[in-house]
């Protein structure tokens, strides 16, 4: 019984954290893009603009609920909340400090197996979501989505097959110790080239936002949602950035283990410090690069991301093989 309260009261903090993140990463992204443009951004909202995610919040729940006629209700409801969730499930292995009761919500064995499973289900949400609404410009929007996660998500495993190889495990925090003399970037470089650019992919950040084409698509799988329904869909969208950026700390800059002999900072610090400087290099691209062609999107994926990756794969094989 007392494992279960723990574990509950692990998945409120864990849940409400994520969210209290996501709503930091949107209000700098914000200004953020404003600088980069010689804009202020948010400025209205209390002092600095601090609260403008809490206003946009307060204005999506009261905005009018609206289900289209010919929708299906139960899919039609049920669509954001797989992708909210699912996006949301990702950190439950996600090690953000050294072991310790608080430092990961849960330890399985295979945790990046449990990673790429529930990563995997988040096309669920928008597929659905797009279907659901009975509108062309949706239905076309989630099979591009579709197309675009399943297209990347086999160059960005790939990726991750180099870092199981290197560390011999596929334990979340067996693949943060191995990267206590070394990070996985200077040995997987190729492959922290392809995983990032695939995890924007699968994120449908810029220049991958195609699944949201505002001149060919109008708002893509979402065109029909509204108010607290279309405020999920688009946290699932930020929360898969954000799990971008994590992701790349954990798996190729080594999680929380200190940088230059810096030990006396906490390893919960030096994780936060990692993810932010990722975060700002996220910020970054959305501002310099413009929207790809979608039939290019798909043949960078196709012919240049997994081509690399199964290179990168093959040259850590024999490496490990033969000098490990």
């Amino acid at each position: 019984m007392m494992t279960l309260l723990i574990m509950l009261v692990k998945a409120l903090v864990l849940a409400v954290s994520v969210t209290l993140t996501v709503a930091v990463f949107l209000l700098f992204m914000r200004k953020f893009l404003g600088y980069f443009s010689y804009r202020l951004g948010p400025v209205k909202v209390g002092p600095w603009g601090v609260l403008q995610p809490i206003a946009d919040v307060v204005k999506m729940l009261f905005k009018e609920d609206i289900v289209p006629e010919k929708a299906d209700p139960l899919i039609y409801r049920l669509a954001p909340i797989i992708a909210f969730f699912t996006a949301l499930g990702v950190w439950v292995v996600i090690p953000w400090a050294p072991r310790g009761e608080w430092s990961v919500m849960a330890d399985p064995n295979a945790g990046v197996l449990v990673l790429l499973a529930v990563s995997s289900m988040s096309v669920y949400g928008v597929a659905l979501g797009g279907w659901a609404s009975q509108n062309k410009y949706g239905l076309l929007g989630s099979m591009r989505s579709t197309a675009q996660m399943i297209s990347y998500e086999l160059a960005m495993a790939m990726a991750l097959l180099g870092v199981i190889l290197l560390s011999g495990s596929v334990s979340m925090f067996d693949i943060v110790e191995s990267q206590r003399n070394l990070i996985n970037l200077v040995p997987q470089f190729l492959g922290f080239l392809v995983y990032f650019t695939a995890s924007l992919a699968e994120a449908g950040w810029t220049p991958f936002d195609l699944p949201e084409g505002e001149t060919e698509l109008v708002g893509g799988y979402h065109t029909d949602y509204g108010g607290m329904r279309f405020g999920l869909f688009f946290l699932s969208e930020l929360t898969h950035a954000v799990n971008s950026a994590v992701l790349t700390t954990t798996f190729f800059l080594g999680g929380y283990n200190p940088w230059f002999g810096l030990s006396f900072i906490p390893g919960f610090a030096w994780f936060l410090i990692k993810v932010c400087f990722m975060l700002f290099v996220l910020y970054w691209i959305k501002c310099t690069f413009p929207r790809f062609r979608y039939d290019r999107l798909m043949v960078f994926g196709w012919k240049v991301l997994l081509p690399v990756a199964a290179l990168n794969l093959v040259g850590t094989a024999i490496y490990v093989a033969l000098w490990a």
